[in-house]
């Protein structure tokens, strides 16, 4: 089974839990609190270590992923959870899951996730009206991941599953170009 396979099955599984009537824990706590604890394992090479080797017993572990889970003041839904992944040796595939978990939950909750490359940070009202055209294009509520791309003059590129929106300055100089050639 492939890591990609046993990520989706865990997330699926955090999903269906948190989205179950009566849940202590909405799914948007459950991300912040999933990517929380992902990173702050993967932010200690011991750590890492420790709950990989199966030289360290599972009670150790689970001592370790208890004592992490109260310092960063989880759930209990979430510290059982990690405590299952403990025990089926799948601490490995934490931040995979956490991401799977966060795409998952949004696309229950109705919500398209979009990567937007924009050549500097965008101000909040920029976000804001950049957010409201990608909803409006795709009839959904988008989430936006922004990520640098120097090499763009200005204005933005959204990717949301398959589909490229363009308006970078590049683009649209593109555009202009293919559109004058055609009238030539």
């Amino acid at each position: 089974m492939t890591l990609s396979t046993v990520a989706t099955r865990y997330a699926n599984a955090l999903a269906d839990v948190v989205a179950a009537p009566g849940s202590a824990l909405r799914p948007l706590d459950a991300a912040l609190e999933l990517r929380a604890i992902a990173d702050t394992i993967q932010g200690s090479v011991e750590l890492r270590h420790t709950l990989a080797t199966p030289a360290v017993p599972v009670n150790r572990k689970r001592a370790v992923v208890g004592r992490i889970a109260g310092i960063l003041k989880l759930s209990p839904m979430m510290r059982n959870f990690l405590f299952v992944l403990v025990d089926h040796g799948r601490m490995g595939a934490l931040p995979e899951i956490a991401q799977r978990f966060e795409e998952i939950a949004d696309e229950r909750l109705g919500f398209a996730r979009a990567d937007v490359a924009t050549p500097r940070e965008f101000e909040d009202a920029g976000r804001a009206a950049l957010n409201g055209a990608l909803d409006r294009l795709t009839g959904k509520r988008v989430r936006m991941r922004f990520a640098i791309d120097e090499s763009l003059i200005g204005g933005a590129i959204a990717r949301i599953g398959s589909t490229v929106y363009d308006g970078s300055v590049r683009g649209q100089l593109k555009s202009l170009e293919r559109r004058l050639g055609a009238e030539s």
